[in-house]
């Protein structure tokens, strides 16, 4: 039995595609003698004829995935996209290692290890970007045998 014109009414009405119209397989002679679209509209009512639930990619793997990421899993150097200045602008880094360094300079003076004019000077040089890191300025500190090994 040829029920596309049926199969083409009924997915205008239910306003879906042709591919998710359901027709009872025991009902296929009454649907095969509906010609008009209120013959198809008695049917859907009667549920001889039913629109298919949308199928849709599952988000399992990708909640997995994310999962992984939050532990700090799958983010090697395959997996990232863009410079190394895109994940994290020069600026933050800027801004983190100055207030690293700031921090360890407030704490030497504060401890006594330097006293308010080395404070300054070394304060000055972390804001002209002498040091590369807290080791670096603590190995600077050093060797001019301002801290003690």
């Amino acid at each position: 039995m040829n029920l596309k014109t049926q199969k083409r009414l009924a997915a205008d009405i239910l306003g879906v595609g042709e591919n998710r119209v359901w027709i009872d397989p025991d009902r296929v002679t009454e649907v095969s003698t509906a010609i008009t679209r209120a013959d198809i509209r008695s049917l859907i009512k009667d549920d001889a004829i039913k629109a298919k639930p949308k199928k849709s990619t599952s988000k399992a793997r990708v909640r997995k995935h994310q999962k992984q990421v939050q532990k700090g899993l799958r983010k090697g150097s395959g997996s990232r996209k863009g410079a190394k200045g895109a994940r994290t602008p020069k600026k933050e880094a800027w801004k983190k290692r100055v207030r690293a360094l700031r921090r360890r300079l407030r704490e030497l003076r504060d401890q006594g290890t330097i006293d308010s004019s080395h404070y300054r000077k070394l304060y000055r040089m972390v804001e002209g970007g002498s040091f590369r890191s807290k080791a670096h300025l603590e190995s600077y500190l050093k060797k001019r045998g301002i801290l003690e090994e």
